[in-house]
């Protein structure tokens, strides 16, 4: 790692607060006890995973609560189960715990706390949709997380507890690993590389059959849904966005962790839940690297999607990271851009040839070795990126790039006038792997 052991929270360091534990829903036993939660736990607390005999059926129900994916798309989840139960034949669910996102922890912090509001929530919608099978998808170099789940399925197992098979799976660990399309490519015996559609995965997907991939904290929320039925879970949020979700704090805040917050809540009140900001800051980086730099004065702005769209920005896979006032931005972004080259599939022209150009433009221009033309080349290089690649990787390095060149334009003009400013030197805040391509995609 290239950046200070600060700027992101230890998995193994997070305690119960200091966010406001009376929002908390996923994380409620968390808050409660300070432990993880086994099958014991789980039951006492949640009780067993319903029947399906409540007044309304689950896709029903979790559609009427208006739950999105917390994965970073933000798609209606009832729209997908609904997209998936419309096709013939037997269906199968894939849980999406990859988190290749390197600025959060959400799921890793969920499945080690309360893994089996995840599993319960996979098998719920395995039910719902007619699947007899759940593959839950991990990252093969974290090894504590698949002990993790490995128990908790094993848990079940011995419980009795589904109908359904739960099989893990330990995949490689590349930033586009993640996407549905790499899961579902992977599960078929290929890379774990995204594809092209069509067709999509809720068509033909695991063994051609239609594929319902969901992110592991999205169907923790639908277990609870299936609990406690929409009205409940609209009593957080917003009426547009209803519902909690987790975020990842971390970077210059006094207590970097895990938050579980309501959707609406305003970005400056996300931090202060975090303990605050250690020092003036310079900007935030939301929803990741595949994210937006915002400015202070734009804290204000609620953690929604419909909040955030004036400013071109999202939640994203919920992230905050608090990037201090004496950070040179434009260094931070070219680090993390040269990862995301590195790190794309290499299988369209916008990542074997638009996203590397792109990084090396912004690093030209953080190292105070820009040409006059460079500007202009770097807007146009990044304007080519969306909506060109086989998956959304060079359109979220697009967006982080033009947020960028917005809110750091004081440095933009600093560095072409005068070179490097003086906290280009300075050690990265951000945590980014190294800029090195996968060893492997199988």
């Amino acid at each position: 790692m290239n950046s200070s052991a600060a700027a992101r929270p230890a998995l193994h360091r997070l305690s119960p607060g200091p966010g406001d534990p009376a929002a908390a829903r996923l994380l409620a036993g968390w808050y409660a006890t300070g432990r993880p939660a086994d099958l014991t736990d789980h039951l006492r607390r949640h009780g067993p995973p319903p029947t399906g005999d409540g007044s309304l059926p689950l896709v029903e129900a979790v559609a009427a609560a208006g739950l999105t994916g917390r994965g970073g798309a933000g798609f209606p989840t009832g729209r997908k189960l609904g997209a998936v139960t419309a096709r013939p034949g037997r269906c199968v669910v894939v849980v999406n715990a990859m988190e290749s996102e390197p600025p959060s922890l959400k799921d890793r912090f969920l499945t080690a706390v309360a893994p089996h509001l995840a599993l319960d929530g996979a098998v719920l919608a395995a039910t719902a949709v007619g699947a007899d099978t759940v593959h839950v998808c991990l990252p093969r170099d974290r090894t504590a997380q698949y002990r993790q789940l490995s128990t908790a399925v094993d848990e079940r197992r011995s419980a009795r507890l589904d109908q359904v098979r739960l099989r893990l799976h330990a995949l490689p660990h590349a930033y586009v690993s993640s996407e549905s399309t790499s899961l579902v490519r992977w599960l078929n015996g290929g890379p774990a590389r995204p594809q092209g559609h069509p067709p999509h995965v809720h068509e033909r997907g695991v063994g051609r059959r239609p594929t319902l991939v969901h992110n592991a904290e999205t169907l923790a929320h639908l277990a609870l849904i299936a609990r406690h039925g929409p009205a409940w879970f609209r009593q957080a949020g917003t009426p547009d966005e209803p519902g909690t979700l987790l975020v990842t704090v971390s970077g210059a805040v006094r207590a970097p962790t895990v938050l579980e917050v309501a959707l609406g809540t305003p970005l400056a009140t996300v931090l202060a839940q975090a303990g605050g900001a250690t020092r003036p800051l310079r900007a935030v980086l939301l929803g990741g690297f595949s994210g937006t730099w915002l400015r202070p004065e734009q804290l204000h702005t609620p953690l929604s999607r419909r909040g955030l769209a004036p400013l071109g920005a999202a939640p994203g896979a919920g992230v905050l990271v608090a990037l201090p006032e004496a950070s040179c931005g434009l260094t931070e972004t070219a680090h993390v851009l040269t990862y995301l080259a590195a790190h794309s599939a290499g299988q369209c022209g916008p990542c074997r040839v638009g996203l590397p150009a792109v990084a090396e433009d912004f690093t030209a221009l953080a190292t105070g070795r820009a040409d006059a033309a460079l500007l202009s080349r770097l807007r146009r290089r990044v304007g080519l990126l969306p909506g060109r690649g086989a998956c959304r990787h060079p359109d979220g390095a697009a967006r982080l790039a033009a947020s960028a060149l917005d809110a750091f334009a004081d440095d933009v003009a600093r560095h072409l006038a005068h070179g490097t400013c003086p906290a280009a030197g300075r050690p990265p805040r951000l945590s980014v792997p190294p800029a090195t391509a996968p060893e492997t995609w199988r």
